[in-house]
């Protein structure tokens, strides 16, 4: 009997298609601790395979999620594309749309803001979208209100206000949001008016809604074509999808 449970495990552990509790409940208390024994000997006399097992639950858990978003984007497409209080940069009619949910006080976001300019430098047929999503503390929520309030009060110069936030090397909260935004002109009293607009803290809400929707969880998250896009992947990632976008109508084609 012990022979046979050696070998039913060691050819199950091999294929990766071991059901422990059916296994386990075909045999009395005396053979499952040898059964136990066995596994725990086995693995530690084999731990490439431990290895192995999380690599196929991580492709796993990654594919299911990826079909979750998928769905995601096919039924809040119009919210995630085309929100009234969103910033377009670049071609505003392009024939490709990439959405980017960032934080002001993203480290990563810092940094992909130059794969942003380098794309819609590069390519004058894609649509870049801003997406404010302040996830990253109190202070990260107080400076996206300002920005956005400036954004309605100063459309015209949102992107240097944006360019200066981002592109700060101290934590932006709401006094260094105002300080810039006074700085390019806005009038203190008529921004603080702004930020109580209640179309603000709806925008918010929204983005937090779409961004659970599409299982993000942090910055900077992407939406490009039928993708969602997790982290700071890079021009050429980017462009590959935009690319393929344009060929099949998918991120891959």
């Amino acid at each position: 009997m012990a022979l046979r449970i050696r070998q039913f495990l060691a050819s199950a552990l091999v294929i990766g298609a071991i059901a422990l509790p059916s296994a386990a409940s075909a045999l009395d208390d005396s053979q499952k601790a040898e059964f136990g024994a066995f596994i725990r000997d086995y693995l530690l006399a084999n731990p490439e395979l431990v290895e192995e097992m999380q690599q196929a639950l991580d492709i796993k858990k990654q594919t299911e999620l990826a079909k979750f978003a998928k769905a995601a984007i096919g039924s809040n497409a119009d919210a995630i594309f085309n929100a009234p209080t969103d910033v377009v940069i670049g071609n505003p009619d392009g024939d490709v749309t990439i959405v980017e949910f960032f934080d002001y006080n993203c480290g990563f976001c810092k940094r992909a803001m130059s794969d942003m300019s380098a794309i819609v430098e590069k390519d004058k047929n894609v649509r870049f979208v801003l997406k404010e999503f302040p996830i990253l503390g109190p202070d990260s929520l107080a400076a996206h209100r300002v920005s956005m309030a400036f954004k309605a009060v100063l459309p015209e110069k949102y992107w240097e206000f944006h360019l200066a936030l981002m592109g700060g090397d101290v934590r932006a909260d709401e006094a260094q949001a105002i300080t810039i935004a006074t700085s390019l002109g806005a009038d203190e009293a008529q921004l603080r008016q702004a930020m109580t607009a209640p179309t603000i803290e709806a925008a918010i809400r929204e983005t937090y809604e779409l961004a659970d929707a599409l299982g993000m969880s942090g910055t900077p998250s992407y939406v490009v074509g039928d993708e969602a896009v997790f982290g700071a992947v890079g021009v050429d990632a980017l462009m590959e999808k935009i690319t393929n976008v344009r060929a099949c109508k998918s991120t891959v084609c």
